[in-house]
Parts: C-alpha cells; sequence; structure tokens
C-alpha cells in the first residue's frame, strides 16, 4: 500500500525543486507577489516541457532524473544570484501565513488518494477512480520513455501511447528519483498540483489588489463547492433532481483537483500564459518568450481540452485586445514573437499533436469534439423546453450553484478592476483574465468531447475561468468602493457551499466503505506473487472487474494501484482514456474477458487472451467465477505455475514453438 510518509516526501521534494526553479526564472519576469505566486507552476512546466524530450533521448533512469536534477538546482543557484530584473512595480509579498493556509487546504485532494485503514480491510475514497491513471506512472518508471500502453497489449495504429501525460512523466520522475511507488508519487504531485495552483491565484490576486490580505481571501474562496446539497436539503429533493440533471463533475476547485489534478495544472499553466503575455505586451525579451513557450507546451501534453482547446479560445479573444493596448510603433515586434512562440510550441508539442490525431483516426470517430449546448435542467421539463431553456439555464442556474462564491463576485470584481484608475498594465491583466472566463466558459457552455461516457471538455474546460475567477474574487474583496458588495456575495456563497465543502472533505479522508476491502488489503501479496512470474514488460491478465464496488464506477483499480506490472486489457474504464479503439471492439473485447473470467469462456476466448492481446501471465482469484469453472486449467496455450489453496492461481502462456504449440 501506499505510504503516506514517502507520499510527503514526494510532496516536499516536488514544492522545493519546482518552486526553486520557478523562482529563479520568474525573478526575471515578473513583480514580486507574482513570481512568489508563480514559482511553483512555472518550475513545474518548464522542467517538465524541458525534461520530456530530453530523457526519453538519453534514456529515463533513476540516474539521469537526478543528474538533471542536479544540474537545474545549480543553474538555479547560480541564476539567483545575479540581480532580479521582474519589474520594478509596487506589489506586496504573499503573506507565509497564507502560504501554510494554502498547504494545509492542499491536503483536502491529496488525502483522497490515500489508502484507508480500517481493521482488516483498506478502503478507497472516490477520487481514486480516476488515479487508476497511476499504472501509466509505474510503467514508465519501470519501462522508460517513450511509455507503453499499460491497459491494452495489441498493436494498434502506429503502436504510440495516446494519452497526454506529461503530468504522470513528472509523477513518474519523482517514482524514480525518489525510488517510491508510482502511488505514492501521485499522492505527493496531487498535493503539489493544489498548492502550486493556489499559490498562482494567490500572486494573481495580491497582484491585482495591490494587497497582502487577498491572498487567504483565495484559500477561503477555492474551499467553497457547491450548493446543490443545501438546495437539496430546502426543497427536499435528492440532487435536485427531477429539476436539474445529477452532478456529473461539472464543479470548483476543491473537487477537481482530488479527480483531475493533470487537468488543474493544465489550467494553471493557462493561467499563467495568459499572465505572461501580458508581460511580453510590456516588456519582451527572449527569455520571457521561451518561458511562454514551455508553459503553454506543458499545459497542452498535460491536458489537451485545457491546454489545448480552451487556451487556444481564451488567446484568439485576448490577442486584438492585447495588441491594440501597446504601442503602434511596438505591435509588429509582439505579433512577431507571439507567432515565434506559436511556432515553437506547436514544434515542441508535435509528438503529442501527432498521437491525438491519430488516436481520433484509430478510434474512427470523425467528431470527437461537436457543438452541443450544456445540458442543466432535467426530466421536469419536455425535451422541446429543455432544449430551450438549456441555454441560459447554464449561467442563470448551473454556475451560481456550482460556483456560488466566485461566479457572481468575480464578475462583479472584473467590472470594478476594468472601470478602476490602476494602470494600463493591470487594467491589461484584468483585461486578459475576463478573455480567459469568457472563452473558457463559452467552451464549457457550447462546446461537447464524444470521446467517452462523459462530456470531459464540457467538464475541464471551465478549470482556468474557475482558477481566474477565484484571484478576481480575492482581489475584488479589498477594492473600494465595490469591495463590501463582493465580499456579502462571496462570503455567503461560501457559507452556504460549506455543507458539501464538509462532505467532500470527509468522504476523501473516510473512504468508501465497501464488502471488498478485505480482499483489497491483501492485494498487495497477491500481485508480489504475479510479479514474480511476470518480467518488467510482460502483460498481465485477471478479471476487469475485479474488486469492482471499490470504486464508483467499475474498475480495475487493484491492479491499476499494486500490479506495476502492463495489462493486455485492464477493462472498459481504463480503455477509454488510453486505447483509442472504436466502441465496438472495446466492448466486445471488454465482454469478452469477463465473459472469460466468469467461467464462461470457449476455448477460442481463452486462445484470444493468450495469442491476440498478447497476455503473458493470467491470475485467478477466488472473487472470479473462472475460480470453480476454469478456463485456463484445460488450455493448452496456459501452464499453471503456481496456486495458493483459496487465494489464487497463477498462469504464464505457453510460447509457441516453430511446430506450434
Amino acid at each position: 500500500m501506499a505510504s503516506p510518509l514517502n507520499a510527503v516526501l514526494c510532496a516536499l521534494v516536488a514544492t522545493a525543486f519546482w518552486s526553486l526553479l520557478g523562482y529563479a526564472l520568474s525573478r526575471h519576469l515578473l513583480p514580486r507577489s507574482l513570481r512568489m505566486g508563480a514559482a511553483p507552476v512555472i518550475g513545474w512546466a518548464v522542467h517538465s516541457a524541458v525534461t520530456l524530450p530530453l530523457l526519453t533521448l538519453v534514456g529515463f533512469t533513476q540516474a539521469t532524473v537526478v543528474a538533471v536534477a542536479i544540474i537545474c538546482i545549480a543553474a538555479s543557484v547560480l541564476t539567483m544570484k545575479s540581480a532580479a530584473r521582474g519589474g520594478d512595480e509596487v506589489s506586496p509579498p504573499i503573506p507565509l501565513w497564507a502560504l501554510a493556509a494554502a498547504a494545509v487546504l492542499a491536503l483536502a485532494p491529496a488525502v483522497a488518494i490515500l489508502p484507508k485503514m480500517s481493521g482488516n480491510a483498506v478502503y478507497l475514497a472516490a477520487p481514486i477512480f480516476d488515479h487508476a491513471k497511476i499504472a501509466l506512472v509505474d510503467a514508465m518508471a519501470r519501462q522508460g520513455l517513450p511509455p507503453v500502453d499499460p491497459v491494452f497489449g495489441a498493436v494498434i495504429g502506429h503502436g504510440q501511447f495516446f494519452y497526454y501525460y506529461l503530468w504522470h512523466f513528472s509523477a513518474a520522475a519523482l517514482a524514480l528519483g525518489l525510488h517510491v511507488s508510482g502511488w505514492e508519487a501521485d499522492i505527493g504531485l496531487t498535493w503539489f498540483t493544489a498548492f502550486a495552483s493556489l499559490c498562482l491565484m494567490m500572486g494573481t490576486a495580491v497582484w491585482l489588489s495591490k494587497k497582502s490580505a487577498a491572498a487567504i481571501f483565495v484559500v477561503l474562496l477555492a474551499a467553497a463547492a457547491s450548493l446543490r446539497p443545501v438546495l437539496a436539503w430546502l426543497f427536499g429533493s435528492n440532487g435536485l433532481t427531477p429539476f436539474m440533471e445529477g452532478s456529473t463533475g461539472f464543479a470548483g476547485w476543491l473537487f477537481q483537483a482530488a479527480w483531475a489534478p493533470q487537468h488543474l495544472m493544465a489550467a494553471a499553466c493557462v493561467v499563467a500564459s495568459m499572465l505572461l503575455m501580458v508581460r511580453y505586451a510590456q516588456r519582451r525579451s527572449v527569455l520571457l518568450l521561451l518561458t511562454i513557450v514551455l508553459v503553454v507546451v506543458a499545459g497542452f501534453e498535460s491536458s489537451v481540452f485545457v491546454g489545448g482547446i480552451t487556451f487556444a479560445l481564451a488567446v484568439l479573444a485576448a490577442a486584438p485586445l492585447l495588441i491594440a493596448a501597446i504601442k503602434p510603433a511596438q505591435r509588429l515586434r509582439f505579433i512577431a514573437g507571439m507567432a515565434a512562440a506559436a511556432v515553437l510550441a506547436a514544434l515542441v508539442a508535435a509528438p503529442f499533436l501527432h498521437n491525438q490525431l491519430d488516436a481520433v483516426a484509430a478510434r474512427g470517430d470523425p467528431n470527437p469534439i461537436v457543438v452541443a449546448h450544456f445540458q442543466v435542467l432535467g426530466p421536469m421539463f419536455s425535451e422541446t423546453w429543455r432544449r430551450a431553456l438549456d441555454w441560459p439555464a447554464y449561467w442563470l442556474v448551473l454556475l451560481p450553484i456550482e460556483f456560488p462564491a466566485t461566479f457572481i463576485a468575480g464578475v462583479i470584481a472584473l467590472f470594478v478592476l476594468l472601470r478602476s484608475d490602476d494602470t494600463r498594465q493591470d487594467k491589461l491583466v484584468a483585461v486578459v483574465l475576463g478573455c480567459l472566463v469568457g472563452a473558457g466558459l463559452l467552451a464549457s457552455w457550447l462546446l461537447a468531447s464524444t470521446v467517452g461516457d462523459n462530456n470531459d471538455l464540457g467538464l475541464r474546460a471551465v478549470l482556468p475561468p474557475a482558477l481566474a475567477l477565484i484571484a478576481l474574487s480575492a482581489a475584488g474583496l479589498t477594492l473600494t468602493p465595490r469591495g463590501p458588495l463582493i465580499g456579502v456575495i462571496a462570503i455567503a456563497g461560501l457559507l452556504l457551499s460549506l455543507p458539501d465543502t464538509a462532505g467532500l472533505i470527509r468522504s476523501n479522508i473516510d473512504g468508501r466503505p465497501r464488502p471488498d476491502g478485505a480482499a483489497f488489503a491483501q492485494s498487495p501479496v497477491l500481485w508480489a506473487a504475479v510479479r514474480r512470474y511476470a518480467p518488467a514488460a510482460a502483460r498481465v491478465a485477471n478479471n476487469p472487474l475485479y474488486l469492482q464496488d471499490l470504486t464508483p464506477w467499475p474498475a480495475n483499480i487493484s491492479w491499476a494501484l499494486l500490479a506495476n506490472r502492463s495489462s493486455c486489457f485492464a477493462g472498459r474504464e481504463l480503455a477509454l482514456a488510453f486505447a483509442p479503439l472504436p466502441d465496438s471492439v472495446r466492448e466486445a473485447i471488454n465482454a469478452q474477458f469477463i465473459r472469460v473470467f466468469a467461467g464462461a469462456g470457449s476455448a477460442q476466448d481463452v486462445a484470444d487472451v493468450a495469442r491476440k492481446y498478447g497476455c503473458d501471465v493470467v491470475v485467478v482469484t477466488p472473487q472470479d467465477k473462472a475460480w470453480s469453472n476454469d478456463p485456463f486449467a484445460a488450455s493448452p496455450d496456459f501452464h499453471l505455475a503456481e496456486s495458493k489453496d483459496g487465494q489464487w492461481r497463477i498462469y504464464t502462456v505457453v510460447k509457441s514453438g516453430p511446430a506450434g504449440h
């Protein structure tokens, strides 16, 4: 199981290392409050975007990871000795006690990924479902770069790995460098991501308001959750049904920091990129331009939806306003610099972009993104009325409910900042953040992704606006004369959302008690036995529904967290993200594996497990119906390597010789 001490070690090392690197850069680029706040995000983005191709070329090992880290630290220390050139703007620092508060709040999403011990059982919190990608972290740490597909063994497409994985690569670097498990590195990086995003928002709020107090307001507002529990209690409706659609993951910082830290880090990169672009509009330098390129690349390679589509829309909205704000004689240099940055970013991110295009082709879906409004209202309304009312309901119902402390307050603060007497640059920051809010919310409102069971684009595109609105609201609380109005709205929304906040944090801490918790507690011993027969590059097969009640939706979570071996088919939910298969093919393979481990598979099904899907090792447990009707026992394709009474049977594939079996 994951060790909390090792997870803390990862979090501390990540924060110290990437903050040092980021501050060494940002002190030459940004004013004081923003350089402190942006340092963790910039340090992570620049380091990760550079080291991924570098370590792919030289080898991804503990020695190379540590060597590159030492070189980066030495370069940062040398850079720190030179004079800062970030600007002479008067801006207060972020208070240390506000940073401490952010560190405490960041524990809320991180604790969700920890295993919860209870007697002889181990329980997991619901967000662990989306952290099944820990299998990818282990695969990179074990087999290097470029990454193999850890969930599907059959060769498809051009053989690439298709998921955007920069965030998981940095977790694998932590795992290798500190000699910890992928699960422990994931927990530590989840905490760092939450903390880094809070620091960025605090720096932005302090910069906008010129008040140190704005930093603590960021922490308070980030803790706000949804109004659904309060409204459900008032109206006696479970989840506001049938008035509204049920909760689908469209939520604010606290929820998404636990469920989707890779998308949250991409959102932080988007916000940082927009702020750096404002600086470039005022002060052009090669260092600033290269930093913009790498932060943009890091955002895209962590989330195509957030760092790609949402960022592109925000840039399209902000670019004309940035150009108009620059003196005419300097506009051409700015446009040329941004064009060069776009070309460089495209070149660095070209492998990821190529893989995404190949994934679309492999899935056979000509329209992975469609124009479709976000569905808000429930079956209380007829289909005709829903089609008409869903459009305004997104703005008038969904956003105020899911962002009660920051949507209205943040929009008011934005208008106050735009009408203030601040410097041109301060207004330009507000303009760019306004463009980011508008572009992100419009993308979430009008665009939908069709891959998978959820509209992931709609759910994640809202993250950059969510971060910007928190920073704007926190800054607005310190403004005059509208600060009291903004404060009343923001604090009221925060207080009304506290029941959901408390519920989220409590569920993250307690986990979900399930009958399979006792079997999961024994899983480390099971997977250690499997690894004795499975070399590092081997692929294993187990029941895709093994211990399925540990997660909100059926997921092969025991394999993902503990096996440290790739699977030949890890199950439908993981294949949705990692294996770009046509829907019909994926569902057929899933049904075939379930059938085999239910003891109802044909001889051909079992042969396919060995030959078609490349399964080197198979494990059968008493939880599988195949335990009492074992199709592998009579198969000429498999050999029983180990049997432990009442616990497991491990089969290895029989290698074919020149003449057959």
